[in-house]
């Protein structure tokens, strides 16, 4: 369940609050020295953008210099035009193309001036280092000065045309994987489904009457206290949610991860280094104000910033965590009776999966973290099957192979037939988050809505996030460096994956209405009873309101 890239005006919270968007500093930075960012691989460009509140597009791209350079393929970027431009209408991004190459044109035309002058500049010291007379050395005077005014100006030049290209290449997404459908959320493809929706004899309740009924939530409570989007657990929802989360930390570590908590406030430039947007009006992310900070949407932020600029080692890969932390979205524009209850919430707990590893491997981890993901629902009573190119295909990156159904492992009063309840989406084009290069969402049927809702998620971002971040490998090499030389094989960016192990209220949410009894209890799972004290079974209370 992954944060979606926005670009627009400033989002206004109330004058009491101390949680709103940030302003962008208009000062530019001090530069020492001039650095021109070449990527070190063909991969996929990367970037994002940011927008300062009453500003219009001509004005950021003129006054706007970036805070942070991305180590962007401006050369792949113009050799491979085409495709970009193409990507990026398949994405309906607001990326340029044509003026990112125009620029990157530009710029290579002024350095190559620049380097010119410096030449003849040199020369010209150089003849001064020899006995001249007076009225030559008065003219190869003359002649430094104007080269050097000369400098300045096309050095500042320089300066600016870099600004305006790393802004403007920012703004490009990550390239596509070729089987992506291109288009909407109406385009995205559902790769197998078997059976149907598991009916009842008897009236099902949402999980928001549930949770009444069972007195495991507040939200009246809640709204007084902070809000619309925000609930108090109470009872045996609190041992639920504790207990999701130990299952699933306990469960992902099994298979080699190391966990983590996290810091649930982060740097906002890393927050858009991870290409996200603390900014604008349908902007997912809550900023600090009066600093450069911002609470996260989702453990993948602080753990992607984690090795940030920094070089691993070729051995240390592939690095395998799984992060626990609170989430906080402002859920900006989510409105409806879809969205009600815990479905859509400004604060929840999520477990999150993240790995880096070489880019030859990140398909077969993206193929991982799916596998992970089926195991984790298939123990709660879900099962599933893979279409039979999955497994016989070895490399091939084709994911249209999972079919979830939930669940047949416990018996259910009154629980009719029970085939399929999940699905699993290639997610297209347009739904795509900046970062992603494929993306694979699980659904969950959860009957008390009657709808599908979205449980997690899992991508492959490639190399966007590591250009960003400052993220690099060195691969060993097999022949030995010169005596007295480090090693001379170049770095390379890592590729970065996450996927959700659990994100805890939609989790609540198809257990509770999925394991309803006729009687209005709900039937704990067997893996999550020994996470819970040994309860089996939640069942309805009188409720007493002081």
């Amino acid at each position: 369940m992954g944060l979606k890239l926005c670009l627009s005006s400033t989002l206004k919270f109330s004058p009491i609050s101390i949680l709103r968007p940030i302003s962008q500093s208009t000062k530019n930075p001090l530069r020492r020295s001039l650095l021109l960012v070449r990527a070190l691989s063909a991969d996929a460009a990367a970037g994002t953008t940011t927008i300062a509140p009453d500003t219009t597009p001509d004005d950021f791209r003129v006054a706007k210099a970036p805070q942070w350079k991305a180590a962007i393929d401006f050369k792949w970027i113009r050799e491979n035009k085409e495709a970009v431009a193409a990507n990026v209408k398949n994405r309906n991004s607001n990326a340029n193309i044509d003026l990112v190459v125009e620029l990157y044109d530009k710029l290579m035309n002024v350095q190559k001036e620049v380097e010119g002058l410096r030449a003849e500049r040199n020369v010209v010291a150089n003849r001064m280092k020899g006995k001249l007379e007076p009225s030559e050395r008065q003219k190869l005077v003359e002649e430094g000065k104007n080269l050097k005014e000369r400098l300045v100006t096309l050095e500042e030049d320089l300066l600016n045309l870099t600004d305006e290209l790393q802004q403007e290449a920012q703004c490009v997404p990550n390239m596509t994987h070729p089987d992506v459908p291109v288009g909407g959320e109406d385009c995205s493809s559902i790769r197998k489904m078997v059976g149907k929706a598991s009916e009842f004899s008897f009236s099902v309740k949402d999980h928001v009457q549930l949770g009444k009924d069972l007195n495991i939530f507040d939200f009246d409570a809640a709204a007084e206290v902070s809000g619309s989007k925000f609930y108090y657990l109470k009872n045996e929802a609190v041992m639920l949610e504790m207990g999701l989360i130990n299952w699933a930390v306990s469960e992902v570590m099994k298979r080699g991860f190391t966990p983590l908590i996290t810091p649930e406030i982060v740097r906002s430039s890393v927050v858009e280094k991870c290409g996200f947007q603390p900014r604008g009006t349908n902007t997912q992310v809550y900023s600090i104000e009066g600093s450069d900070q911002c609470l996260i949407g989702t453990a993948e932020i602080p753990v992607g910033g984690i090795h940030m600029d920094s070089i691993i080692p070729e051995s240390s890969l592939p690095l395998k965590y799984v992060a626990f932390s609170h989430c906080f979205r402002t859920e900006a524009g989510a409105a409806g009776a879809a969205t009600r209850g815990l479905y859509r919430v400004h604060q929840f707990s999520k477990v999150e999966m993240f790995i880096l590893c070489r880019p030859e491997e990140s398909n077969s981890f993206h193929e991982e973290l799916i596998e992970i993901e089926e195991e984790l629902f298939s123990s709660l009573g879900l099962h599933f099957k893979y279409a039979s190119d999955f497994i016989s295909s070895g490399f091939k990156f084709s994911f249209d192979v999972l079919t979830i159904v939930f669940p047949i492992h416990f018996p259910l009063a009154g629980l009719m037939t029970s085939s399929n309840f999940h699905r699993t989406i290639d997610m297209a084009t347009q739904d795509l988050g900046a970062p992603a290069y494929r993306k694979f969402d699980v659904e969950a049927w959860m009957p008390g809505l009657g709808r599908y809702g979205e449980i997690s998620s899992a991508s492959n971002c490639t190399d966007y996030q590591s250009r960003r971040l400052g993220i690099r490998y060195r691969p060993e090499s097999s022949i030995p460096p010169k005596k007295g030389k480090g090693s001379s094989t170049p770095t390379r960016f890592v590729h970065t994956l996450n996927a959700t192990a659990c994100a805890v209220p939609r989790m609540i949410i198809c257990l509770l209405e999925n394991y309803q009894q006729e009687d209005g209890s709900v039937v704990i799972p067997e893996p999550l009873r020994r996470f819970m004290g040994g309860l089996e079974i939640i069942t309805p209370k009188i409720q007493i309101r002081c």
